[in-house]
């Protein structure tokens, strides 16, 4: 698809995102939902990007001009706008956040009636209407067909209850200190008032967005002054959000960041002790460490690999009938509460955990020791099918003879190339992963 990646679309704002395609992509998408509507409503969000109010305006332009009524609700986390969607029995919802990107990216992401992200499929036929000029011209509304739109602020109430009611009722956040970085970010109101809501002591850091400082050195993918503030006040948990919520990064009471699938395989265990894991299942994708699904085994729990990308999980965690899974990164899908990743309901799972067994985050959250995995990010001038590259099949053969897990595929929304490499002896996994960024680097930006 020449608009779809893997999480919506996205790219520069004013350069390949810009207002027109904005426009075009909502009235595609209004098309599309126009032929299943039961209530004409679509609800917008988006997170803390100043080129928000462009794409914002544009797709608002483009819903009510297909005969759309448009609920616009402002800054809000990616999980609140897929609650929200089916809450206020919306035909869908939009999210505007290229999520842990800087500020120059925006994106668009959909979602349904149900508040789930669209399967390619759907996101191929809104492409195909894009691109067809009679229709979409057919499709515009006139007179008092055309649609309005109104903004509501106080929305952010309905997500903060629905986030609180999946913290345990007999459970209290008291005595308990969290230093919580929001990125600058979408969730800078609801992330604080939820934790101090529910009783602890909330240090907030990085929660003054300007437009521009999103994702700054700062939030889920830069935890060093998380970390830092940790230990400077003595803190029970740091919790670190990305631009748009829906990725979480929990770094422990002594300012060490915990491991994506160390926390999966924590609050699997929990879960499953608690009888709320159901058909003794999780789900990751393919770039978990294999460590966890040996831990998860020795405990009887069947682990089940996706594609990466949270929807992906979601997909198979719906076929399987499971309802807790997620992504190494930080995407973590409670699928009782949110239907897509939850940064802030990941959180309170894990503070449910450490306040219901009285334990502290460092040893609560490591309950297995990983193998040695490295992940490298390659920048592309062009993204080159693999398998024509030549020299790729002998170096495959190779690590497979070493018996190294590897994954080597390009980013859906980035020009890189992304390698994973895993094995039980690291000074030999570190070898070939040099071997192989040298030959990719050579091979792609020759």
């Amino acid at each position: 698809m020449k608009l779809f990646g893997t999480d919506g679309v996205r790219g520069e704002a004013g350069t390949f995102l810009t207002a027109s395609l904005a426009m075009r992509v909502a009235m595609a998408a209004a098309v599309y939902f126009k032929d299943n509507a039961k209530t004409n409503k679509i609800l917008v969000g988006k997170d803390t990007r100043r080129s928000g109010y462009m794409i914002e305006n544009a797709i608002v332009s483009g819903l009510t001009a297909i005969g759309y009524d448009v609920i616009q609700v402002g800054p809000m986390p990616t999980p609140a706008v897929a609650f929200l969607t089916e809450d206020m029995r919306c035909d869908a919802g939009i999210m505007i956040s290229a999520s842990h990107n800087s500020f120059e990216d925006n994106g668009i992401k959909f979602f349904d009636a149900q508040g789930d992200k669209l399967p390619e499929n759907v996101e191929r036929q809104i492409e195909e209407i894009y691109f067809d000029e009679a229709r979409i011209e057919a499709a515009q509304a006139t007179g008092k067909a055309i649609g309005k739109a109104k903004r509501i602020d106080d929305v952010i109430g309905r997500y903060i209850v629905h986030l609180k009611n999946s913290f345990p009722k007999e459970l209290s956040l008291n005595h308990m200190r969290i230093v919580l970085d929001t990125a600058n970010g979408a969730a800078y109101k609801v992330g604080p008032t939820v934790l101090e809501e529910l009783g602890a002591e909330v240090i907030v850091i990085n929660d003054k967005p300007d437009g521009f400082n999103i994702n700054e050195n700062c939030g889920a993918l830069y935890t060093n002054e998380l970390c830092k503030n940790v230990i400077t006040y003595r803190a029970d948990l740091g919790i670190a959000l990305d631009g748009d919520a829906d990725r979480v990064v929990i770094v422990d009471e002594k300012g060490e960041v915990v491991d994506g699938d160390q926390l999966i395989g924590a609050l699997a265990a929990y879960m499953l002790e608690r009888g709320l894991l159901k058909n003794r299942g999780v789900v990751t994708t393919v770039m978990s460490n294999q460590a966890l699904e040996d831990y998860l085994v020795i405990l009887g729990i069947t682990l089940y690999r996706s594609d990466v990308g949270d929807k992906n999980v979601l997909e198979v965690m719906k076929k399987e009938g499971i309802n807790f899974g997620g992504e190494q990164s930080g995407h973590v899908i409670m699928h009782d509460f949110a239907k897509t990743g939850d940064g802030l309901a990941t959180a309170l799972a894990v503070l449910a955990y450490l306040v219901d067994t009285k334990q502290k985050a460092s040893e609560a959250l490591r309950p297995f020791t990983l193998y040695p995995q490295q992940l490298v990010n390659i920048p592309v001038k062009e993204k080159k099918p693999l398998e024509t590259i030549e020299g790729i099949a002998q170096i495959v053969e190779e690590l497979e003879k070493k018996g190294m897990r590897h994954l080597i595929r390009y980013s859906g929304t980035e020009n890189k190339l992304r390698v994973l490499l895993e094995g039980k002896d690291a000074h030999v996994m570190n070898e070939y992963m040099q071997k192989l960024t040298d030959f990719f680097k050579k091979a792609l930006n020759a």
